[in-house]
């Protein structure tokens, strides 16, 4: 049976199905064609595009543009997974108007299913307005890397009493604002678990755990591509960068030995027609 298109609506329902929901975050056309492949749920073309692909200390630099060049390679390359293009700092923060314009290019340029933003009860006002215009929408609480220079370094959130209390409120306020999934990044896990439980809607985890409706990891991490830093929460199924240096090592040797291009991967011509060229000089 050919499988088709993944929408919000089914995101829901895994939910109710007690089906845990398979998230990766990439950002180009061979990635997104191979996770697409696989059967992921979702794919998030993640704002940390400038970490990863662009070499930048944290992800506030990017980009509207960036964000749809990055979004339109995935999606030339995804015909199942449910696509969620990331707001980039300051392309919602500044107004509603702001909000639902930025929303709206990253959908109609960008060509994904949804967005994602960060952000608690604060930004309620602003999901509500986008959800209003007709855009599904993702929230964003926990760890929001927008936000790391308040947050004071990357670290697990919701620890204290007041900060827990925060998030709960936060994940109720957004699903009133209307968002149809939640990403919760580096909660403790028995919070994420609780917070789980209150909503109607999945809650997946980026470091919470494992009682959430169901988990997102960076591609470029569980690959082993991404080697600046590997967060407490990544787990490797592969190690390609050692894989990829040591081909980039062997293609060198061949080539400063004259070993490659062989015969068989170069173009002949016949030898009366060279010959033929080759008198008249």
């Amino acid at each position: 049976m050919e499988r088709k298109k993944i929408t919000p609506q089914d995101i829901l329902a895994k939910k109710q199905q007690g089906k845990k929901i398979v998230r990766i975050v990439c950002y180009d056309y061979p990635m997104a064609l191979l996770a697409d492949q696989a059967e992921v749920d979702s794919i998030l073309v993640g704002d940390s595009v400038g970490m990863v692909m662009m070499g930048m200390t944290n992800t506030l630099p990017v980009t509207m543009e960036e964000m749809i060049y990055h979004c339109r390679a995935v999606m030339r390359a995804v015909k199942y997974a449910l696509v969620i293009g990331d707001l980039p700092f300051l392309s919602y923060q500044t107004s509603i108007r702001d909000a639902i314009y930025n929303a709206g290019l990253l959908m109609k340029e960008g060509g994904v299913d949804a967005i994602k933003l960060e952000g608690g009860k604060e930004f309620a006002p602003m999901v509500k307005a986008i959800v209003d215009a007709g855009i599904p929408v993702v929230g964003h609480i926990g760890l929001t890397p927008q936000t790391i220079s308040k947050l004071g370094g990357y670290k697990v959130q919701g620890t204290d009493v007041a900060a827990a209390r925060k998030l709960i409120e936060d994940a109720l306020a957004l699903e009133s604002a209307g968002i149809f999934m939640l990403t919760m990044e580096c909660v403790p896990d028995r919070l994420a678990e609780f917070i789980c439980k209150k909503l109607a809607i999945p809650a997946t985890g980026i470091g919470s755990g494992l009682f959430t409706d169901g988990q997102t990891l960076n591609l470029y991490d569980l690959l082993g591509l991404f080697e600046r830093f590997t967060p407490k929460f990544v787990k490797k199924y592969a190690n390609l960068s050692g894989d990829i240096l040591e081909a980039l090592k062997k293609y060198k040797e061949d080539v400063e030995q004259g070993i490659f291009p062989g015969a068989e991967h170069s173009f002949h011509i016949k030898d009366d027609v060279l010959e033929s060229v080759l008198s008249a000089y």
